[in-house]
């Protein structure tokens, strides 16, 4: 262990300390002493003055292996013990590679309290990947007094060998082994057989579950069935309860009315209607036999319309509602003799409602 020495003010203190301790002899005058018992007196006072300079800070290493096969590792233990009441320890700046020896690992500084001195204690893993013999140095930490002037101590150095892996050259290289196969059989994969058993057992079990368990579905509750003619007059109603010509929409109002007549000319007597002008399905409903007791109805509701939706004509309230009431007077009494309806028919007898923009001719 090394220790540097304080400035010559702190030893010239630390002496007189020492001194006044010593017990005083009485002696007779001698005229001259050897000059070996002067040196050695010196030696004594210095030795002592060593001691007190270092104080409580001491600092200590250890190697746990001289000699490592290359790519191995040795352990560098480090140990500094210091009062910490009388000051504070720097610890020193290691670094990752010294003399062709890399750091590979530094463990965590643990303290170790002993009366009023605390032992700090780190481990550091050493290795070396060249041959040779390098030397582990000496490493310096500073001491901080709380009072006085910082002095630094230092560990011992180590030489570590680090050898090359040993060959006998008298034997020559060996091949490399190509891949052996080994042989297998059904007792290498039973767990996975159990566990494909056991997971078809268990999806076996869930579906029987449900199975069992299924609750049939209840067929929906059928209402009434809605004929042709109900679904238009209840068109013809909306339409009414919408008040479209009291608002001043007057056109809005002809145009869906001789929508709802239109689609159920065609759903009901089965020939187009919406892409035909009026004067074509005046004609239509004479040849239709079906047809031809509505003509005469059906032309005051299509003539109404069309002057109210192309020639701007505001009929009075009165003319509003006798078209209405013609219009559910042609539906209603257009009505076949015998309807033969599905059970299960639903809306299937809702005509698609289209849009007719047709010009009059």
């Amino acid at each position: 262990m090394k220790v540097n020495k304080p400035n010559k003010i702190n030893r010239l203190q630390s002496l007189k300390k020492a001194l006044s301790g010593l017990p005083m002899f009485h002696c007779r005058t001698v005229s001259k002493a050897p000059s070996g018992v002067w040196g050695f007196s010196f030696l004594l006072l210095f030795l002592s003055f060593n001691s007190l300079a270092q104080g409580d800070a001491h600092a200590n290493a250890q190697l746990d292996s001289r000699q490592i096969v290359i790519g191995d590792q040795a352990r560098y233990f480090i140990h500094i013990q210091n009062n910490p009441a009388t000051g504070r320890v720097q610890w020193a700046v290691i670094p990752d590679t010294f003399n062709n020896l890399e750091v590979v690992e530094r463990g965590k500084i643990d303290t170790v309290k002993q009366g009023n001195l605390v032992t700090y204690n780190q481990r550091i893993v050493i290795t070396g990947f060249d041959s040779g013999v390098y030397k582990i140095p000496s490493f310096a930490f500073t001491v901080i007094p709380n009072s006085g002037t910082p002095y630094s101590i230092q560990t011992d150095s180590f030489e570590l060998m680090v050898q090359t892996v040993p060959v006998d050259t008298t034997k020559g290289f060996k091949g490399i082994k190509g891949i052996i196969y080994v042989k297998s059989s059904w007792l290498d994969y039973i767990w996975l057989f159990a566990g494909g058993g056991l997971f078809f057992l268990l999806l076996a079990v869930v579906i029987i579950y449900f199975i069992r368990n299924k609750k049939l579905a209840r067929p929906k509750a059928q209402g009434p069935t809605e004929t042709l003619q109900d679904y238009a007059l209840r068109l013809l109603r909306e339409l009414e309860l919408r008040q479209l010509w009291q608002k001043k929409q007057v056109k809005e109002y002809y145009v869906e009315l001789t929508d709802v007549v239109r689609n159920y000319i065609e759903a009901r007597f089965q020939t187009s209607a919406m892409e035909l002008t009026t004067d074509e399905m005046l004609a239509k409903s004479l040849d239709i036999k079906e047809m031809q007791p509505y003509h005469d109805l059906l032309m005051a509701i299509l003539q109404t319309a069309d002057l109210a939706k192309f020639a701007k004509f505001q009929p009075l309230p009165e003319v509003h509602v006798d078209t209405m009431e013609k219009a559910r007077q042609f539906i209603d009494s257009s009505r076949p003799v015998i309807i033969e309806t599905p059970a299960n028919a639903g809306d299937a007898n809702k005509p698609e409602l289209k849009s007719d923009n047709k010009n009059p001719s």
